[in-house]
C-alpha cells in the first residue's frame, strides 16, 4: 500500500522529533526477521526506553536532516530499522546487540552518538556504557572512598590503643 504525501510528512515529522531529543541512534538491517520477532523486539524496546521504527530510506534521510544524526545518511540503504535511545545512550545499542545474538538475521549497519558516526563493530563500546543509575553509583563510590578511608584511619588509633592495653593486661596477669 502506497503512502500518501500527508502520511509521509507525519512519519518524517515524528522521526525528526524523536531524533532531535535522542541520545544515540542505531541503524540495522532487519531482513529475515519474522513479524513475531519484530514485535518481541519492539516490546523490549519500549520497556528500555528505545524508539524503534522501520522507515523508508528516503523518509529516514529527510527525518534526520538538521539533527545530529544526519551523519547516518549513508547507512540508509536496503531494509532499514532505526532505533533511538531516549533515556541513556547505550540502551539502543544494548537492545540491538542482544537481539542480534539471538537472531542472526538482524545486522547492525551503523550507530551515532552526539553527531559522531561509529561503525557497526563499535556497538560493543556503546552497549557497555553505563546506565544513568550505574553512572551515579560509580560517581558516589568514587566520592565516598576518601571519606571511608579517613574514617578507617581515625578508627585505627583507638583500636591500636585498646590492643596495647589488652596486651599489657595479659602480660601482668601472666606475671602474677
Amino acid at each position: 500500500m502506497a503512502l500518501q504525501l500527508e502520511q509521509k510528512r507525519q512519519i518524517v515529522a515524528e522521526v525528526n522529533e524523536i531524533a532531535a531529543s535522542a541520545l544515540s541512534a542505531v541503524v540495522a538491517d532487519y531482513r529475515g526477521l519474522t513479524v513475531a520477532e519484530m514485535t518481541e523486539m519492539r516490546v523490549k524496546a519500549r520497556a528500555s526506553g528505545v524508539y524503534v521504527r522501520v522507515v523508508r530510506n528516503t523518509l529516514a534521510k529527510r527525518a534526520v536532516e538538521g539533527t545530529e544524526y544526519a551523519c547516518l545518511d549513508e547507512a540508509f540503504v536496503g531494509p532499514t530499522l532505526v532505533a533511538f535511545s531516549q533515556e541513556d545512550p547505550g540502551s539502543a545499542a544494548r537492545l540491538l546487540k542482544e537481539y542480534a545474538k539471538e537472531h542472526q538475521a538482524l545486522e547492525v549497519k551503523a550507530l551515532a552518538i552526539g553527531g559522531t558516526l561509529l561503525s557497526a563493530d563499535q556497538i560493543d563500546r556503546v552497549a557497555l556504557l553505563p546506565t544513568l543509575d550505574q553512572a551515579r553509583s560509580m560517581l558516589l563510590s568514587v566520592m565516598q572512598a576518601p571519606v571511608v578511608k579517613l574514617v578507617r584511619t581515625l578508627n585505627e588509633v583507638p583500636t591500636q590503643l585498646v590492643r596495647a592495653v589488652a596486651a599489657v593486661r595479659d602480660q601482668k596477669q601472666a606475671e602474677s
